[in-house]
């Protein structure tokens, strides 16, 4: 697979996102939003399979064999993903939203397995700060921050150190970074870490072997990198301009998956809501799975 984006199979997501590797599949499996759909792509085949959901999933994570969906209302879990049979979530932990319209919106595992999700106001034209971050673990669901209007870019440091966390609705459209601790699972001392991309709005990431920070410029098509020490070092550019969420995977974990997003007024035959991989030269960090 060349240094340029590739298109996968077919599909056009509405909101794609959320991508994940896992490595007993060997395949990539992510969430369309408003599709209600989970997709998987398995690369040495080439096979792509489809899960419909009974409500929206903003991000999912491995736990054990299976999977957790933070949905609409709660935190659910489903079994082992089968080709040919539905996919059956049961609740974990339901949430009691701030505000009406609400939903799960980007989230991933730390380094020891606790879940860490952002709420959102879906009408992002109200910029409602209403947004939660939660963490999810043997002890339940626990607010961590709030005040936020479109909780993305969640991602930790090779060493768990330092989280990551970006607000991509357009009257932010910043990334920080905090201190974490790791014992607790409690993010601290946050701090501007991108100010402003160079084009977009900053959406989901991905953290490399070296500490490199991978964003997507939602509007922009392109996925930047960004040193520990918060300095642009590297630009790719993908041929939809709505990208949502990049994730590491393949046998050598050297392959970039990134999913777009297909508005409403997206012209006949633009790649908006497709799904893309390449081979950027940079190597990724497996997902831990949930422990809750």
């Amino acid at each position: 697979m060349p240094a340029t984006a590739e298109r996968i199979g077919n599909m056009l997501c509405g909101v794609g996102e959320s991508p994940v590797w896992r490595a007993a599949d060997q395949a990539f499996t992510w969430t369309d939003i408003p599709g209600k759909t989970l997709w998987r792509w398995t690369p040495a085949s080439g096979d792509i399979a489809q899960w419909a959901l009974p409500q929206m999933a903003g991000c999912i994570a491995m736990r054990g064999p299976g999977w957790l969906l933070a949905m609409e209302d709660g935190l659910y879990a489903c079994g082992p993903l089968q080709a040919g049979l539905p996919c059956e979530p049961r609740p974990l932990a339901p949430v009691a939203h701030t505000a009406p319209g609400m939903r799960f919106n980007d989230g991933r595992c730390d380094r020891q397995g606790r879940f860490l999700a952002g709420t959102m106001v879906m009408d992002m034209g109200l910029a409602q700060p209403a947004g939660r971050l939660y963490r999810y673990d043997a002890r339940g669901l626990a607010v961590l921050l709030d005040g936020l209007i479109v909780p993305n870019g969640m991602a930790f440091s090779p060493d768990g150190r330092t989280m990551y966390l970006s607000d991509s609705h357009p009257s932010r459209a910043m990334v920080w970074a905090f201190d974490y601790d790791v014992e607790t699972g409690t993010p601290h001392n946050r701090r501007p870490f991108i100010a402003a991309l160079p084009a977009g709005r900053p959406d989901g990431a991905a953290v490399d072997t070296d500490g490199g920070y991978w964003i997507c410029g939602n509007e922009a098509g392109r996925v930047y990198r960004y040193t520990p020490d918060g300095r642009l070092d590297r630009t790719l550019d993908v041929p939809a301009a709505r990208i949502a969420m990049c994730a590491f995977g393949g046998a050598g974990m050297d392959t970039l998956f990134i999913t777009s997003i297909r508005p409403p007024s997206a012209a006949p035959g633009t790649l908006e809501g497709a799904v893309f991989a390449l081979r950027p030269g940079a190597q990724g960090l497996e997902e831990t799975a949930s422990a809750g």
